[in-house]
């Protein structure tokens, strides 16, 4: 099992979207034997909260089936427990480095850095901008899932 980690701040909004973005994907592709995933926080501010309000219904809107939720925080035996840590921009793997110390076994990456358009996904609790996260983020995971199955042909997970 190819285990991934995504991180935002609060882990009400963009992390949790991509927990169930991915999630979406590997059970459409029949691929729960091989892949799971889950979604932290960097920050303590939001623990013990659900979705936010308007990410939960973007989510909706756009089909996605959304598991329970609950956010949590990261923590630094979590760098081994995962095989990839999937951030949203770089103030989320500066904090993730805090966290876990160094980055030796080359974990942590930007979602985006899978696409073909290197950029960070702001966070729409600031922006309000629900409809551009979810396109970012479900862009990011349709890039990841393709990647992890170019290395899953090439035998290397």
């Amino acid at each position: 099992m190819y285990n991934i980690l995504f991180i935002c701040y609060g882990n009400i909004c963009r992390s949790p979207m991509a927990e169930m973005i991915f999630k979406d994907l590997i059970y459409k592709n029949n691929k729960r034997y091989k892949y799971s995933c889950v979604s932290r926080a960097t920050s303590m501010e939001e623990l013990g909260n659900p979705i936010y309000p308007p990410a939960l219904r973007k989510l909706e809107e756009k089909g996605v089936k959304v598991e329970k939720h609950i956010a949590t925080q990261m923590k630094k035996e979590d760098y081994d427990k995962y095989d990839l840590i999937i951030v949203m921009e770089e103030r989320n793997k500066r904090d993730v480095l805090k966290i876990v110390g160094e980055d030796n076994k080359q974990k942590i990456h930007l979602l985006l850095e899978y696409t073909n358009n290197l950029r960070t996904i702001d966070d729409p609790w600031y922006t309000n901008d629900f409809e551009t996260a979810y396109e970012l983020i479900n862009e990011g995971c349709i890039a990841l899932y393709n990647y992890l199955e170019r290395l899953e042909v090439q035998n290397e997970i």
